[in-house]
């Protein structure tokens, strides 16, 4: 077993992660309510970048720690439609202390569709938590 400062270690700039999906109906603008043309919506854009992000973090951050996204900036430059692969990535470009930024971008099976810069901070699982019972308590 590795402690939180031997994980750490391991979340240097230039580590990567990726995710994909193929689109369906349920991630396009009509559905999440961002426009009415039939194509892959800006906000599934977002949370695929967000989930390369965290694919690339999550194996390396400490047990007990988990990262949440505090600032996203995306250009959403292509569109694509129902059926075509999307492909996200995310490359860790630099990193103070909790403060995680990357470097975003998103493919379908023809072009680049996205791009952008994403801010996460690395946080102690159990005490977010707490707080946010107790936030949800008052």
């Amino acid at each position: 077993m590795t402690s939180n400062a031997d994980d750490q270690t391991r979340l240097e700039p230039g580590c990567t992660g990726s995710v994909s999906l193929i689109v369906t109906e349920a991630q396009t603008a009509p559905r999440l309510g961002s426009g009415r043309a039939p194509v892959f919506a800006t906000p599934a854009l977002v949370a695929l970048l967000e989930a390369a992000a965290v694919a690339c973090v999550e194996e390396r951050i400490g047990a007990g720690q988990e990262t949440l996204g505090i600032h996203i900036d995306v250009e959403h430059i292509a569109a694509t439609p129902v059926g075509l692969k999307v492909t996200a990535s995310a490359e860790l470009v630099e990193r103070d202390g909790r403060k995680l930024v990357f470097d975003v971008t998103a493919r379908d099976e023809r072009e680049l569709i996205g791009r952008g810069r994403h801010t996460r901070i690395i946080v102690d699982s159990a005490r977010f938590r707490a707080k946010l019972q107790a936030k949800g308590e008052n």
